[in-house]
């Protein structure tokens, strides 16, 4: 499952980015709407990306050819918690 071990890098990748925010409002190099808003960002992506492994992991185990998942929008990803 190489796609699924890239899309868990990149979930990684935005992890840091996430730590990296935080650490950076704590050093005082960005102020908090910055933060607020990066990490807006991030956690939307976030989602899409985790979003995307549960489809294609969710079609591996029916049979069903996980390649054929795709990238749904953000506000179709986060409209699942309204």
């Amino acid at each position: 499952m190489e796609q699924d071990e890239r899309i868990l890098a990149r979930i990684s990748e935005m992890v840091e980015d996430e730590r990296r925010l935080r650490t950076s409002l704590a050093s005082g190099e960005i102020d908090s709407e910055t933060e607020q808003q990066r990490l807006g960002q991030l956690e939307r992506e976030l989602d899409r990306c985790w979003d995307l492994l549960r489809q294609r992991r969710a079609k591996a185990e029916f049979g069903e050819n996980p390649d054929e998942a795709s990238v749904r929008s953000a506000s179709q990803v986060e409209g699942y918690l309204e």
